[in-house]
């Protein structure tokens, strides 16, 4: 007889870890997770997008639980389309972050996600948004502050991501939680706020624990994440900050790495 699925959380961010390049998820990855659902597991999407960059995705995968978006912003009930938790950034402190880093490299091209069902992504002048994810155009700056934020996205002209992450946390750590979540993907969130706050509270509804929980990511954003489940499992292709706190490495994103990991507790 095989052995009875040792997690009773998954958890899975959704870019460069379940969703391959195109964004889609493998055949093999989506039978590997309804078979741990089938065995009493409840599989819990933790991204970095915001509910309106997500919500797609989670209904192609027929996907009825629910979803942590936004960094831990936002717990997302996806069978009922409705928020069920949502935290904003205080505007005013990330004005003055904003400064401070701003005094230490230079202008910064921002971006920012809206509070909200169907926030919108503001984009500034130069920011580059990766992949094909819709966002409304902003001139002027002013224009980012009308309404209530979950994040604001910075990019540098010149400095690496890294080099742009390190830089913010140093100048503005105190105000603001300064995430890497992806190549040119650097954001400013509440203070406090990570994956990890938001997986609790999900998981909480769901009457699990940490002690519960296998989780699966590959940026530096999934750290906190992986230091609350009680098992780590960082992507091949993973940022090595992530690697350097997982508990195992599995293949990358392209090559079905939640799947064998599953399977083989699957047994």
């Amino acid at each position: 007889m095989s052995n009875p699925f040792p997690y009773g959380l998954v958890a899975t961010d959704l870019d460069g870890t379940l969703l391959r390049g195109d964004e889609t998820i493998s055949p093999r990855t989506r039978e590997a997770l309804a078979a741990a659902t089938a065995a009493g597991a409840a599989h819990i999407v933790v991204t970095g997008r915001a509910v309106p960059w997500t919500r797609h995705i989670l209904d192609d995968l027929g996907y009825q639980g629910l979803a942590v978006c936004g960094q831990g912003a936002q717990v997302y009930d996806a069978g009922q389309h409705r928020l069920l938790t949502s935290v904003t950034l205080d505007r005013q402190l990330a004005g003055v972050a904003l400064a401070k880093i701003e005094a230490e490299v230079g202008p910064l091209y921002l971006a920012a996600s809206r509070d909200g069902l169907d926030g919108e992504v503001m984009v500034g002048p130069g920011y580059a948004v990766t992949g094909r994810l819709p966002a409304t155009a902003f001139t002027d700056a002013a224009d980012l502050w009308e309404a209530p934020l979950n994040k604001i996205y910075i990019q540098h002209p010149t400095l690496s991501t890294d080099e742009l992450a390190d830089a913010a946390s140093r100048a503005a750590g105190g105000f603001v939680t300064v995430v890497m979540a992806g190549e040119g993907i650097v954001e400013l969130l509440p203070l406090g706020l990570s994956k990890a706050t938001g997986l609790s509270l999900a998981a909480r509804r769901l009457k699990l624990k940490a002690a519960d929980t296998i989780a699966f990511g590959d940026m530096p954003n999934d750290v906190p994440m992986f230091g609350w489940a009680a098992h780590g499992v960082a992507m091949a292709n993973a940022h090595p900050e992530l690697k350097a706190v997982a508990d195992e490495v599995t293949a990358s994103h392209e090559e079905d790495g939640i799947a064998l990991v599953l399977e083989r507790l699957l047994g």
